[in-house]
């Protein structure tokens, strides 16, 4: 095939297993994993079942590129955003609002990634992987909170796992509490308090020796606001 043809018929080969992917999604989130057939899926679709089948190989499969869309997404704007901040303060801060706005693009698809991970038998296909990109993407909020630690931004008297689980478990309940009480702010400004709460903590602050405030020693962050 000539360039132009060939990349033409690419694009359209990515439309096609893109709008496949948007009418399974709402299958299951209408009627769950099993309840949905493939004929309910190609109906939606209005595709044949040779067409699906074409770029999927079972219902299993379909489920399974959907659950990779929402972590691989969360992956990419999570690097995407990082690289925007100069401070280890600044890339959090930018790395919840992607998130958040990435969940309020895609309500549907993160009730479906998050109901995988809590799914009981049935629920969802018995081969469905969910936890290693998970991991993945918990490793690389990981690696930020170790080089805020070695730039002495972030405090040595906490373990990289305890401070990366501090914001990444807060940035995803926000999101799972979004799914449920739709008045759950996911905005700037609320990833602002987030991580100045994570970094400054809760604490009421004490008056020092001239007359300023300072947080008590157990729980200040050395916290660079350049």
């Amino acid at each position: 095939l000539p360039f132009g043809k060939l990349m033409a018929k690419t694009a359209n080969h990515s439309l096609t297993r893109a709008h496949i992917l948007r009418a399974a999604l709402r299958s299951f989130a209408r009627c769950g994993y099993a309840a949905t057939s493939v004929r309910q899926i190609v109906e939606d679709a209005r595709v044949s079942k040779p067409a699906l089948y074409y770029y999927f190989a079972d219902k299993a499969q379909l489920f399974q590129a959907l659950v990779d869309q929402a972590h691989d997404e969360r992956y990419r704007l999570m690097q995407t955003a990082a690289e925007r901040g100069r401070t280890v303060a600044e890339k959090l801060e930018k790395i919840v609002a992607a998130v958040f706005g990435f969940s309020l693009r895609n309500r549907e698809l993160m009730r479906l990634a998050f109901a995988t991970v809590f799914a009981a038998s049935g629920e969802s296909p018995s081969r469905v992987r969910c936890a290693e990109k998970g991991r993945r993407n918990y490793e690389f909020v990981r690696s930020l909170i170790a080089q805020g630690q070695a730039s002495g931004e972030l405090d040595l008297g906490f373990s990289v796992d305890e401070l990366a689980m501090g914001i990444y478990g807060q940035l995803n309940s926000y999101v799972m509490v979004r799914l449920l009480v739709p008045d759950c702010r996911l905005d700037r400004r609320t990833a602002r308090q987030i991580v100045r709460l994570f970094l400054e903590g809760a604490a009421r602050r004490q008056p020092g020796a001239n007359g300023t405030t300072r947080a008590p020693t157990s729980t200040r962050y050395s916290f660079s606001r350049s």
